[in-house]
């Protein structure tokens, strides 16, 4: 969430050398490459051969998988410190086994984390730190809530959107059989069916619901529960449900070792607990078996502080460093949202030649967007996949066909922070939104992005921190949707300057957006009329000073009316030196807001009618509330699109783009380069490529 990197988090100066006898740490995948990267960020590079305890080297074990015997044996041979690693609490979208790379590891030096035998790092931290710390306890519990929020558990290959069963069930949790943390709380297959008989004795009646593993669910390893134990009242569920989801309709929660019985205690439960997990003997569960030497009482805000900020070692796979917790929750953000998004796959309608490829990398992950212009609902009832349409090219015909057929659409656009370069010159986008309700620039119907407005006075204050940090690197940077480079500005005239942004004049937000004034010369007018004193800077679009797009006020009109005419120039330059922006529906009122710079709409775009601006048309009253800068910008940057790193291939956080946008990379494709250069010569032909 925009957190820099603490002290904490730094690998020490002397490196210690981690020999290592398993295939997980030295294979050529990208998992192993990734637990190499962390490992040595952390201090302990992974190493060959035979340690040398006088050189302070280690040897690494994977936690209790079968292979460590083979490093506890050279470790205690040649009496050398042993490290125990395992995935953090926060890994991936798929399981380790489906491939996936972890995004944080836990290395300890005492012990492994789920193993009671032994207080580990992780369990003295819990039971001597003073985890009294303001502001990392604010830290854990802003993130905590922040998890719930965006539905991010340690595996996330599951639709938040997913039903959960009817509230009302006791929640049962199964593990892998033989899974180490079962087996170093001495548990078995008969711990499992006394917790399956607890829950139905102490909830009469209650459905018992049996949470399948999502490794078990995929087919990787089987459970300690089958087919077999469910009766009329028991009913195992493999359906990728968020546990979030499960959390808030279950009477209570019971499990042995899993990670989720750590993430039921922040969902408000006190889980009942048949193992010896680290999470357990701290007063925050009920313990069939307690751990003795667990005798602290904790805070939830101290133990996930413990757990999740102190104790692991995050990794951040876009700058290629150690982080804090909160850029790593936001990076996983990303990689969910796109595969809960787009999983099952897309057929896309109406996407113009040169957009194709890029679509494809943005949105055809896991399955390959298939393009469609004529019998698209049919290819995709036949494929079971989603529309997407470009919405521009979106018509009420298919809409009204997919909505009678409950054939799932969307319509796409770009973003807000889109690129470094126009569209209008092939430039690829690296932001794009997709609205399964309408799209922002059309006021005369509901959007997702007004749903997220909506909702967005109740976000924790992690998350708007976060949008407050990115509101200063805007503001600092001078990021804005395309990233222009432009003349130097002029000298401008002393006096209170209003800016006038042009737009493209067939642009669908003006004619879905505005009233009588719907022209770049009646707006200039209309500001004329209003602010007879005020310096007026005409900006023209630069799709329409390029030659791309219609709306082109010839400069002797224009200069009628204002009084500087900017050709050229970078309206990020320009919007430090003015008193206020006059707009019908433009982006520039959207970027002027983030500069505290007022700003007065003659048409409803999206950011007008929450407080925020001085409203001079019809404005949908269903947009009713006022909101804070920072709660617009969280739905505007954060929650409505998504972003596309072109260095790494893969979903970004907003800060990622912002990373590459400043350094110039952006990846932009040769090929597109010079079909730009064509466009250019034959610009009374745009209609082919826009």
């Amino acid at each position: 969430m925009g957190v820099d990197i603490s002290p904490e988090l730094t690998a020490e100066a002397s490196s210690r050398r981690l020999f290592v006898y398993n295939g997980g740490f030295i294979g050529p995948s990208a998992q192993a490459r990734r637990i190499r990267r962390i490992l040595s960020l952390a201090g302990f590079p992974v190493a060959l051969g035979l340690p040398k305890p006088d050189h302070g080297d280690t040897v690494g074990v994977w936690g209790h998988s079968p292979t460590a015997h083979r490093g506890e044996a050279i470790a205690e041979k040649h009496e050398t410190p042993i490290v125990r690693v395992e995935d953090a609490l926060l890994r991936s979208v798929h399981p380790g086994r489906d491939g996936s790379a972890p995004l944080g590891l836990m290395v300890d030096t005492r012990g492994a984390h789920f193993d009671p035998t032994q207080p580990s790092d992780l369990e003295t931290l819990l039971a001597t730190h003073p985890l009294d710390d303001t502001r990392l306890l604010n830290r854990a519990r802003d993130a905590a809530a922040e998890l719930k929020r965006l539905h991010l558990s340690k595996y996330n290959a599951f639709d938040p959107n997913v039903p959960p069963p009817k509230p009302g069930y006791v929640l049962v949790i199964d593990q892998t059989r033989g899974d180490a943390s079962v087996t170093q709380s001495g548990a078995d297959q008969a711990t499992f069916y006394e917790m399956l008989v607890f829950a139905q004795e102490e909830h009469p009646g209650a459905r018992v619901i049996i949470k399948t593993h999502p490794e078990t669910a995929g087919g990787h390893r089987g459970g300690y529960f089958t087919k077999d134990d469910e009766t009329q009242r028991v009913k195992l569920l493999s359906d990728p449900v968020s546990p979030w989801a499960l959390f808030e309709g279950a009477l209570g929660v019971y499990t042995v070792s899993s990670g989720l019985g750590f993430e039921a205690i922040y969902a408000g439960h006190k889980p009942r607990v048949f193992g010896k997990p680290f999470y357990a003997g701290w007063g925050l569960t009920t313990d069939e078996f307690p751990v003795q030497r667990r005798q602290r009482i904790l805070t939830k805000a101290q133990l996930f502080a413990a757990a999740m900020i102190l104790y692991p070692k995050w990794y951040d796979p876009f700058r290629d460093e150690l982080c804090e917790l909160e850029r790593v929750i936001d990076v996983l953000s990303a990689e969910a949202r796109a595969w809960r998004d787009d999983h099952r796959g897309y057929v896309a309608r109406h996407m113009r030649l040169w957009k194709r490829a890029p679509l494809q990398k943005f949105y055809g992950g896991e399955k390959k967007l298939i393009f469609a212009d004529e019998n698209t609902i049919e290819t995709a009832n036949e494929h079971k996949r989603d529309i997407i349409v470009w919405a521009g090219k979106s018509d009420p015909k298919t809409e009204a066909t997919a909505l009678a057929t409950s054939t799932p659409m969307a319509r796409i656009e770009d973003g807000f922070i889109r690129s470094r370069g126009l569209g209008a010159a092939l430039t690829p986008p690296m932001s794009l939104v997709k609205d399964d309700l309408g799209i922002y620039y059309d006021p005369t119907r509901p959007s997702r992005l007004e749903q997220y407005i909506l909702a967005a006075p109740n976000l924790p204050a992690g998350a708007l921190y976060r949008a407050e940090h990115l509101i200063t690197r805007l503001m600092e940077n001078g990021a804005s949707k395309y990233n222009l480079v432009g003349d130097a500005l002029p000298d401008l005239p002393d006096g209170e300057r209003l800016l006038v942004p042009g737009q493209v004049q067939d642009d669908a937000s003006i004619r879905l957006g505005t009233g009588a004034i719907n022209t770049n010369l009646g707006l200039l007018q209309d500001a004329r009329d209003r602010f007879p004193e005020a310096v007026i800077l005409y900006k023209p679009h630069p799709d329409v000073e390029s030659g791309l797009r219609d709306g082109k006020i010839p400069t002797e009109t224009a200069s009628k009316y204002a009084d500087v005419v900017l050709d050229n120039i970078s309206a990020t330059d320009i919007l430090p030196h003015v008193s206020g922006v006059m707009t019908m529906t433009s982006t520039l009122g959207f970027e002027a807001l983030l500069r505290g710079i007022p700003v007065a709409c003659l048409g409803a775009p999206f950011y007008a009618g929450w407080g925020l601006t001085t409203d001079l048309g019809d404005v949908p009253a269903r947009r009713g509330i006022d909101v804070t800068l920072a709660q617009l910008v969280h739905a505007v940057l954060i929650d409505y699109p998504r972003y596309f790193d072109p260095v790494t291939g893969r979903p970004a956080p907003v800060e990622v783009v912002l990373d590459r946008i400043e350094t110039g990379k952006t990846g932009r494709q040769p090929a597109l380069r010079a079909l730009s250069k064509l466009q250019g010569l034959f610009a009374s032909y745009a209609h082919m490529w826009r």
